[in-house]
């Protein structure tokens, strides 16, 4: 089958990129399969086509004028509100017409389904709904909001988030240039204000006191320029903390073999997020088996945790100092959350079992033959 994605992809810096690298990787793995990718401009890579600024006037002219070069079987937007530019992606809505009109159907994964809609969201976000062949979401209660808020859609799909199948990295806190006797705390991501990352920074001086040889590990940076002075008033809240000594942040690009290396390190993680849909850090700690403790707010946090038995969930600072405390301490606690979550991904969100689940949303809306037909490259 011969798919057309569009997207953002690496190495801009975003967790829709990243999504979609290894989707695509994964789908291609499947026999028979070829990939072009439309992405705005910064992504690169074999077959890899830059197209498009989020906030080009002329989006959906330039998007499916490149889109229909490659005469797609399929086309496969990976959606996300600012991805498409002003006023909640508007320009999205007139792309999926004009791939439509052509002949070609079209999927939609939604990755910002909130319980709730604002007003401008639940505009864009019906007529999404009501162009698309099909419409992709992660969490069932996704599914449910869109039922709930904007009407009955036949056309929903849920299939989770994807999570690699890989090793810890032998011997990661050395690598990072940690001891490896330490019992480490990692905060990774980007930094903005709803996640919360401050609140680790104030409570880590409590876990350290019951934990001789706890230490935080801060890994993370900014999207572009945004939250610059939240980024500011958190290190500084890191360069005052009493226990300073104990916390070692990590500045840089971080490509996949560092970002590894240093997930690999991690005890615990948490994630005291305060909104969210779903969360790719979520998905690689799963994926290295690295415990985490989540706050209530964010109900796909807690629902996995509470589904997979991969963590705790915190609702308050008191919480997530005795929580992350707890699984620090207790190592055949830590293990056996360690090993529900690697067990997880093998049975239910390896990108090998996404990829398949996504074949069949596409078989399901094309007449293309099944069997032995498949694109070939000389």
């Amino acid at each position: 089958m011969r798919i057309g994605v569009i997207s953002t992809y690496p190495p801009i810096e975003c967790g829709i990129a990243t999504y979609t690298k290894y989707l695509t990787d994964s789908l291609l793995r499947l026999e028979g399969n070829e990939i072009y990718i439309v992405s705005q401009f910064g992504g690169k890579g074999e077959k890899v086509y830059p197209a498009f600024h989020a906030d080009d006037a002329d989006l959906a002219d330039k998007v499916f004028k490149m889109m229909v070069k490659f005469t797609p079987d399929i086309v496969h937007i990976q959606h996300e509100f600012g991805l498409f530019g002003p006023s909640q992606g508007v320009n999205c809505i007139p792309l999926v017409y004009r791939i439509k009109l052509a002949g070609v159907p079209v999927v939609m994964t939604l990755h910002s389904v909130y319980e709730d809609f604002s007003r401008e969201k639940k505009i864009v976000t019906e007529a999404l709904m009501r162009a698309c062949d099909a419409v992709i979401v992660h969490e069932e209660y996704q599914k449910e909001s869109i039922l709930r808020e904007i009407g009955a859609f036949d056309n929903i799909r849920v299939i989770p988030h994807g999570a690699r199948e890989v090793e810890p990295v032998p011997d990661a806190k050395r690598r990072i240039g940690i001891d490896e006797n330490t019992k480490a705390i990692l905060l990774c991501g980007y930094f903005r204000p709803t996640k919360g990352m401050d609140r680790i920074v104030r409570i880590f001086p409590k876990i350290a006191e019951k934990v001789e040889n706890a230490v935080l590990v801060i890994a993370g940076k900014m999207r572009s320029t945004l939250y610059r002075e939240h980024r500011d008033k958190f290190f500084h809240l890191v360069e005052t903390s009493p226990v300073r000594d104990k916390i070692f942040v990590l500045r840089g690009q971080f490509p996949q073999k560092i970002f590894d290396t240093i997930m690999s390190s991690g005890d615990v993680v948490p994630m005291p997020y305060l909104e969210g849909s779903q969360s790719g850090v979520l998905a690689h700690c799963l994926a290295f088996g690295c415990p985490v403790v989540v706050s209530p707010d964010v109900r796909s946090l807690r629902e996995t945790v509470s589904e997979v038995k991969c963590g705790m969930v915190a609702g308050d600072d008191d919480e997530f100092a005795s929580h992350i405390t707890k699984i620090l301490k207790d190592d055949e606690f830590r293990a056996e959350l360690s090993d529900n979550a690697r067990e997880y991904v093998r049975e239910v969100i390896s990108w090998r079992l996404i990829a398949k689940k996504t074949m069949d949303v596409y078989g399901s809306l094309t007449k293309m033959p099944r069997g032995q037909a498949m694109y070939i490259n000389l």
